[in-house]
């Protein structure tokens, strides 16, 4: 591979304007058509198969005669100071306001809160229900835009007018500020790492393009793909990351060797061929682990994990073949000679051996640099054995949004449990001898369960086959006594159906966001197995080692749960919570541990590669294991700082978005690479194989002849170059 790269380069550089002119115009061409068909996402979450989402189908089929959900708005409305929404004057408001919105011919059939009979006890508060003929996800801008220009009349007149319903109107962004703060963050880190302006723009504006082609081709996806916005963030987030750093090597193995005397084009190649190499080994891993998701079987999971595979994908590919023709174009004004003065004076020392002050510091005490380490993310771990997953709620939105706003509001008239609704679903067998008795006696038995606000009468179908029952528990669908609840109703109504000739499921929106978090849950021990197994054989690969794929894989286990410990403690616990921006404490996001697990292993592994690699080399060289992590960590530590360094800058960035699920996944893969990239990897790792010495690379000989050599970092390409340059330097001297 490292020779099919190393002549890639050298095609790059030899075409480069053609390669450049090629990357921009796909960019051009594919933003184009992105925008001229427009996002199409799909926000379901349901996971087909289980008993909650089958029910709920079931339900919706029987009552409504049609398989998809129409979109529906509720209007929450709450009475300006003393009065109430039964005054003849804000009934008339009201009216008058949705005899307005049902001019959209989009719009079905409206209901005002006198009709539907929902004010709460002191009537201050109701809700306006209007019905739109299209499934939700076909419900316009144009319609939305027209209920929040037109609900404006209500709150002029002081009446508090919010908007929830299965219609979004606080969709969920990536966040350009978002993406401006991590540019302008990892450039300054750019900066600072090359010593020169121009160098630093080069991997932003290489990342830039893939991000943009990356994202193109997700959001034309979206028409003929059940692609989530959460997808899109995701992917943005990697493609972003990972695309500057990518770039970030190769320019730096570009400026080694044309610190070494090598023409441009050489040194293009050369980089291609070197760091290429461990760029397409790491994007491939980041891939095979995004890909991975699919283990789980969960959909909307493996496509999260698809979108932001294609663009770890489209920006390895940009990384070994865009970047050399740009080194080809302007290499020679971003060598090490051209840095700019000022800046150059202050990194100069960083580039020197006697600068290892860190790897010197943890080799002359490895027990207490390991220890620190260890102890460090045990204890941050320790919140990670309480973890409790759910789906975000309006609950947990901004208290800008208008969504959040109207939680509050239903949840003040109708108390928490309005938005945890249960719906026991019973459906007749051919075998029923006296199914309404049966019913009557469900209704009995759920009433009597601890935290049950109030339990319906059976509503039947138009057909009479199935009857619904409707269950308010007293508290909210996050919280633990919802859920026990469930299981308590689960038990209960199996209990009961059986022998009666009824067949009785628990359902609702609550315990299909139950079901889903549970499947979640469950998916993570067989993800973190083939995690943890697939990277072990890749490590034995490329190390020939043993004790260094070990040591790796238990690292990486070890900032995994403190990853998850700490945001635990943030989100669930509710510590500094103002600090971060959450609007409120809640469970993790049910899909944050498996999306870490896959995107944190992959980058993981990045650092491993790019920093034990130089040791291996050294250590093949010299035999002195101790010499090698000093060599390591002099050579790549600084670029695996910077790499790590430019990682969280960018997470960071989406940790200011003000919705909670863009909010928590940048959290989690900031203090992921924090935690992986400088406590494990830059303290625990040197430490520990100082410890082991040279039983780190201990590879019995059986196993040595059966591996296959696989050479990341180009080694046998510099041996072939080098001996190729020394006969044609013999050749000019005979």
């Amino acid at each position: 591979m490292a020779k099919l790269l190393f002549n890639l380069g050298n095609w790059a550089v030899a075409h480069r304007r053609k390669v450049i002119g090629g990357a921009v115009g796909l960019l051009i061409a594919a933003a184009v058509l992105a925008l001229s068909m427009g996002p199409a996402f799909h926000e379901d979450m349901s996971i087909p198969g289980t008993e909650s989402e089958e029910a709920l189908q079931m339900v919706e089929e029987a009552f409504s005669g049609a398989g998809e959900e129409l979109g529906e708005v509720q209007i929450v409305l709450k009475a300006p100071g003393h009065e109430t929404l039964e005054s003849e004057e804000l009934q008339r408001v009201i009216q008058e306001l949705l005899i307005d919105i049902q001019e959209d011919q989009a719009v079905a059939n409206v209901a005002t809160p006198l009709e539907l009979g929902n004010l709460n006890e002191d009537k201050t508060i109701g809700y306006a229900v209007v019905t739109f003929n299209v499934p939700k996800e076909d419900v316009t801008e144009a319609s939305k835009e027209a209920i929040i220009e037109k609900i404006e009349k209500t709150r002029e007149l002081g009446i508090q007018t919010e908007l929830t319903g299965n219609v979004a109107f606080s969709e969920l962004e990536i966040g350009i500020m978002a993406e401006v703060i991590g540019v302008t963050a990892a450039f300054a880190i750019l900066v600072i790492t090359f010593a020169s302006f121009l160098a630093a723009g080069m991997p932003i504006v290489t990342a830039v393009i893939g991000l943009g082609i990356g994202l193109s081709t997700i959001l034309i996806g979206t028409n003929f793909l059940n692609i989530s916005s959460v997808s899109l963030t995701l992917a943005a987030m990697l493609g972003l990351a990972v695309g500057i750093d990518y770039a970030l090597f190769i320019i730096t193995r570009f400026r080694q060797q044309m610190a070494k005397g090598f023409s441009v084009k050489e040194s293009a190649a050369i980089a291609n061929g070197t760091a290429g190499s461990a760029v397409v080994f790491a994007g491939v891993t980041v891939v095979i682990a995004l890909l991975g998701l699919s283990i789980a079987q969960i959909p909307f999971l493996t496509m999260m994990g698809v979108a932001a595979a294609l663009c770890v994908l489209i920006a390895v590919f940009i990384a070994v073949i865009v970047v050399p023709a740009l080194l080809g174009m302007i290499g020679h004004k971003i060598a090490p000679k051209n840095s700019h003065a000022s800046l150059h004076k202050r990194t100069e020392i960083n580039q020197k051996e006697g600068a290892n002050k860190w790897g010197k510091f943890v080799t002359k005490r490895p027990i207490a640099a390991a220890a620190l380490g260890i102890g460090l993310l045990a204890v941050i771990s320790i919140p990670f054995f309480h973890m409790e997953l759910g789906l975000p709620d309006d609950g947990l939105q901004s208290e800008e949004s208008t969504e959040r706003r109207a939680y509050d509001l239903l949840s003040d008239a109708y108390g928490p449990g309005h938005h945890a609704s249960l719906i026991v679903a019973a459906k007749k067998e051919d075998s029923a001898v006296d199914p309404q008795s049966a019913l009557e006696d469900t209704v009995a038995a759920i009433g009597e369960l601890t935290n049950v606000a109030s339990v319906s009468p059976p509503i039947p179908s138009p057909d009479g086959e199935l009857f619904i029952i409707s269950v308010t528990p007293e508290t909210g669908p996050n919280d633990v006594e919802t859920k026990e609840l469930v299981s308590d109703i689960r038990a209960l109504t199996q209990r009961i159906g059986t022998g009666e000739g009824i067949d009785l499921t628990v359902t609702g929106f609550t315990a299909v966001g139950i079901d889903i978090s549970q499947k979640l849950n469950d998916a993570v021990p067989l993800f973190a197995s083939f995690i943890v197994v697939f990277a072990f054989i890749l490590l034995v690969l490329v190390f020939r080692s043993i004790l260094v794929p070990l040591k790796a894989v238990l690292g990486f286990l070890l900032s995994l749960g403190a990853t998850l410990g700490f945001v635990v403690f943030v989100v669930q616990d509710g510590h500094f919570i103002e600090l971060f921006g959450f609007p409120a404490a809640g469970p993790v996001l049910a899909f944050l541990p498996v999306i870490a697990i896959g995107v944190l292993f992959g980058l993981a592994m990045d650092y491993e590669v790019f920093l034990v690699s130089r040791m291996r080399e050294e250590y093949a060289h010299t035999g002195d294991a101790r010499g090698a992590i000093l060599a390591g960590m002099r050579d790549s530590g600084g670029v695996v700082t910077a790499a790590g360094l430019i990682m969280i800058a960018v997470f960071s960035g989406f940790m200011l978005a003000p919705d909670p699920i863009i909010k928590v996944m940048g959290m989690a893969l900031a203090f992921g690479i924090l935690f992986d990239a400088f406590v494990v990897r830059l303290m625990i790792v040197p430490a520990v194989m100082t410890l082991l010495g040279n039983a780190s690379w201990y590879l019995p000989k059986w196993l040595d002849k059966l591996l296959p050599n696989i050479d990341i970092e180009g080694e046998s390409i510099m041996k072939e170059f080098e001996q190729n340059r020394g006969q044609e330097v013999a050749k000019k001297i005979g």
